[in-house]
């Protein structure tokens, strides 16, 4: 495919203003859900392929979030659209002031391959609500999912407009020599860096999607049950293949011994296995590697066994840890769960604070002056305090990382911002005009301006 010869058909649909009509926004995100829904079947199939997720996982993970990404949308986008009036200062009365926003133009957006459909078409709903065109390139990774949304896409929309790329990494290299109006990428920080560079070359606005080792910190005041209820099912959901799981505990010393034995109750009952659905794949053999090679025998306290014929590996609970051992030393992205106690806050937050800013934080307690010194101190990108990963389901909520887990965020109205340019504009009559401010420029102007701002 010729990516520079698409690109100019995409700069010329979007030069044509079509996009900017609001009807024609709505329009194509109906169609969109339309599409999805008459196609769910084949979405659940292909993903099955991919890494054995269920259909209750499809639908609540990503076709879920999808819909109500939509809905929000057509909602909102009259609102989000229009003009805004602002104050204008007492140096250019008599002038109304407002702010317009605009979609930016043609995006490419580079999807990921542990929730393929919600991490690919959200940022592309948040693209068409602003009234760009996209050119959607999802993860190679997992292939299933990918043919299955060029599949649909392509068949439905047309190429100037809304398109679905499929290739490898020569396929992403050749698109990122491309110049673009916006980019937005989700996945590695070390990926993120190389489309942050090739936005560089070319000043295009970017959006990264990153990820980071997320804490969870559990002190002696938390409701110990409903804490590892919720721990656990965020931390295994998709197999702990998700970009905003709790990736290692903080927990206080004076509980660790309760914890760790509700946790591992709570995991038992939980059944995490194929047979009843409740359970994933790792997606390759390359990350199933790396993921058993992080388990320490020696420091398991529940799970540790795998299957490399299956990628499966179980819930894996690891206690004794220091932030100094291997397992700390990056992303987990995946089911294995490393415990380090502490006895000292101060000291816990310090060793977090170390580390790279994480996209999520979770802390679990009822004690008012930890939960706020711990959310005050650790910058994160976003969390829960006695949840996990549920904040990622409310699109008020602006959904993005900071530092090296990520710049930028999307959902809701973040999203149509995050595709959008604010033009400020200052309109003025032609009835009345001061001379203060035309040459000659005289000591009567100047002290009549100095007055003039010392009283307003």
């Amino acid at each position: 495919m010729n990516f520079e010869l698409l690109i100019q058909s995409q700069q010329t649909f979007f030069n044509s203003n079509k996009t900017k009509d609001i009807g024609f926004r709505k329009q194509q995100l109906e169609k969109l859900k339309h599409i999805i829904r008459q196609n769910e079947t084949l979405l659940y199939e292909a993903i099955y392929k991919d890494f054995k997720k269920s259909e209750f996982d499809t639908y609540t993970n990503e076709l879920f979030l999808l819909y109500s990404d939509i809905n929000t949308a057509i909602k909102n986008i009259d609102a989000w659209s229009a003009k805004k009036s602002v104050k204008t200062n007492f140096f250019n009365f008599p002038a109304s002031s407002y702010i317009i926003p605009e979609p930016l133009g043609t995006s490419l957006i580079i999807g990921a391959w542990n929730y393929p459909y919600q991490l690919s078409l959200a940022p592309a709903i948040a693209a068409i609500a602003a009234g760009n065109t996209v050119i959607l390139k999802p993860s190679e990774i997992a292939l299933n999912t990918s043919n299955a949304m060029a599949s649909i896409i392509n068949a439905n929309f047309s190429t100037e407009y809304f398109t679905v790329v499929e290739g490898g990494v020569a396929e992403t290299t050749e698109l990122l020599k491309q110049k673009y109006d916006k980019m937005f990428f989700t996945g590695s920080t070390s990926t993120g860096k190389i489309v942050y560079e090739a936005a560089a070359k070319h000043l295009t606005p970017v959006t990264l999607e990153l990820g980071g080792k997320s804490p969870a910190f559990i002190t002696k005041d938390c409701n110990l049950k409903q804490t590892v209820k919720r721990l656990v099912w965020g931390k295994f959901l998709n197999a702990g293949q998700t970009c905003i799981a709790p990736d290692y505990i903080v927990v206080d010393k004076r509980i660790e011994e309760d914890f760790i034995k509700v946790l591992k109750d709570c995991i038992a009952k939980s059944d995490y296995s194929f047979a009843n659905n409740n359970y994933v794949q790792i997606i390759n053999d390359k990350h199933f590697n790396r993921l058993v090679n992080l388990i320490d025998k020696t420091k398991v306290v529940f799970g540790g066994s795998s299957n490399s014929a299956e990628r499966y590996i179980e819930p894996t609970v690891l206690s004794g840890i220091s932030f100094a051992d291997e397992i700390m030393k990056e992303e987990i992205f995946g089911p294995l769960l490393p415990i380090i106690s502490y006895t000292n806050i101060d000291d816990a937050i310090a060793e977090v604070k170390k580390k790279q800013k994480p996209l999520s934080c979770y802390i679990f307690t009822d004690d008012t002056k930890i939960k706020n010194k711990i959310r005050s101190e650790i910058s994160f990108g976003g969390g829960c305090i006695n949840d996990s990963v549920m904040h990622i389901s409310n699109d008020n909520l602006p959904f993005g990382g900071v530092g090296a887990s990520g710049m930028g965020s999307y959902h809701g109205e973040a999203g149509f911002k995050t595709f959008s340019h604010y033009k400020s504009i200052m309109e003025k009559p032609f009835w009345f005009e001061p001379n203060f401010k035309y040459p000659p420029y005289t000591k009567r102007k100047l002290n009549l301006i100095k007055k003039l701002k010392s009283i307003i």
